[in-house]
């Protein structure tokens, strides 16, 4: 966790695109700016206008700088939870150190692996999330660096979401003119500020009630499980009052805010309010019930779709219950229309801090309390981690061979292999300590080449055994060289007849001496 940092989120959605500009300082958050913004550009959650969604979003940015009085670079940016995809994912690995004692790189090699998977080309990976590390059989441990180990597994929480929705929020930041410095998944941050540890640990379902969407996501193990998303949210609700009321857009979303309620058994038929409709030049006066029950019409058809789909995967009856949040959340009597169709386990959050007090800035909030408190293990996985990690040499390079007036004759070359170390990443000389057993097994192999030669009489079979032989030994070492010289001096002097045997014996002979 960090001690002091300044966090940005940027939360896009599809009625606004809030900005929030937080210090962290010591587990505490605290507010120094904030930008709120109209969205253009996009549509249920997902962006269809780059060009219009980039124009709101350095707006947005414009406000929360001359609030804070900051230049904002980097933005934690937040992905919705549209048609993601969860599974279990498991690397393992061998610890590369010779020490066996597991570092950062070995970390980071061993969730490599675990992302190693056939992904459709459509999908992309947007997170992996550890869930417990096993160092030669012993599991369930969170954070293996400095351990001693041979083996080190992983198995985690594999997170891919469509490419179309990653790559068109990144090229809106990087248009923007802002670089991302961590991408969260919406639910994973709403879990993070508006769950308790123990809701996070033994089940809960987080109802995000947006203005284009609303995504029921249920939080197990401290970890997103499962989401769904239906395309409805309070935008439609506006539409609705817009149609039946034949009002504008803008005139039906002042009446929703200032008169609208969710529930019309707690409204009046007798309290009036007037509304601005198409073709009239006098307003019309629509009584408070008539607008209560359009606004509950929709808000039910939301909640009974949420309802079916958390049945079939059984998550009605979770300890936590339900936690409802989001900008439609903030209607009048949502809440209690929420405990007729879920039962009295419903609650409402809204963020406590100075200024922020609206459930609209709840997934901002969010994500700056989920990105200062991810520890190292996790940063590591999302590719964050700061430490400068050393470079781990793929492979030994092969020595380049000398040219054929630097090579003498009868020589093979013994010095030193300069070899890159993996922990002080200085070129350090070491000895060719296996090239004196890799020397006497080539001799032994090139003796019983040239016995074969005194018992059978297919010398041009044996020939080719023995170069082949000879070349699979050499290169395999990367340190073993033909003296050209003395190979062309007799191929080209002495035929190649009955007397073969007593050549190859003078080669290698010669080579060996």
């Amino acid at each position: 966790m960090r001690n002091q940092e300044i966090f940005v989120s940027l939360d896009i959605g599809t009625t606004s695109i809030k900005v929030v500009v937080a210090e962290y300082i010591n587990g505490q958050v605290n507010i120094i700016g904030v930008g709120n913004e109209k969205s253009r550009g996009l549509s249920r959650g997902v962006i269809v206008d780059i060009d219009e969604t980039v124009y709101s979003i350095q707006q947005a940015i414009a406000q929360a700088e001359r609030k804070a009085n900051v230049k904002i670079n980097e933005v934690v940016v937040g992905l919705p939870s549209n048609k993601l995809t969860i599974e279990s994912c498991h690397g393992m690995i061998a610890v590369a150190s010779e020490t066996r004692e597991i570092s950062e790189r070995d970390v980071d090699n061993v969730i490599s692996a675990a992302k190693v998977r056939s992904v459709p080309p459509e999908r992309e990976i947007i997170a992996i999330l550890p869930e417990e590390f096993i160092v030669d059989g012993f599991n369930g441990i969170r954070d293996p660096r400095g351990m001693i180990g041979v083996r080190l597994e992983l198995f985690a929480t594999l997170i891919s979401g469509p490419k179309t929705i990653i790559h068109n929020i990144k090229r809106c930041v990087e248009k923007a003119g802002l670089a991302i410095s961590e991408m969260v998944i919406q639910p994973q941050a709403i879990a993070q500020v508006a769950l308790t540890p123990d809701e996070r640990e033994f089940g809960t379902v987080i109802i995000d009630m947006g203005g284009g969407q609303t995504s029921a996501s249920i939080i197990y193990d401290n970890q997103l499980k499962y989401s769904f998303v239906d395309q409805e949210g309070g935008d439609f609700v506006t539409k609705d009052i817009s149609i039946i009321l034949n009002t504008s857009l803008d005139s039906a979303e002042r009446i929703k805010r200032e008169f609208g309620y969710a529930v019309p058994s707690q409204t009046s038929d007798e309290e009036y309010f007037p509304v601005e409709t198409v073709g009239k030049k006098e307003p019309v006066r629509v009584d408070e019930r008539y607008l209560s029950e359009i606004i509950e019409a929709r808000l039910v058809q939301i909640f009974e779709t949420i309802h079916e789909d958390l049945e079939q995967v059984d998550a009605l009856d979770l300890p936590g219950g339900f936690v409802l949040t989001g900008g439609a959340a903030s209607l009048p009597g949502v809440l209690e229309l929420a405990q007729q169709l879920f039962g009295p386990k419903v609650r409402l959050y809204i963020p406590d801090q100075m200024g922020m007090r609206n459930p609209v800035f709840t997934t901002s909030m969010g994500m700056i309390e989920y990105v200062a408190g991810l520890d190292d293990v996790h940063r590591i996985a999302q590719g964050t981690f700061r430490t400068v990690l050393p470079q781990e040499p793929l492979s030994r390079p092969m020595p380049s061979r000398p040219s054929v007036s630097q090579q003498r004759p009868s020589t093979m070359r013994t010095e030193y292999v300069a070899e890159e170390s993996y922990d002080s990443q200085v070129e350090v000389a070491k000895p060719a300590s296996r090239v004196g057993s890799m020397f006497d097994r080539f001799k032994e192999k090139a003796k019983s080449t040239a016995d074969r030669f005194d018992s059978r009489g297919d010398h041009s079979a044996e020939a080719s055994y023995m170069d082949r032989s000879f070349n699979e030994d050499q290169y395999e070492d990367s340190m073993y060289y033909e003296d050209t010289d003395e190979v062309a001096h007799n191929q080209s002097s002495e035929p190649v007849g009955n007397d073969v045997t007593s050549k190859v014996r003078s080669f290698f002979s010669t080579f060996f001496d």
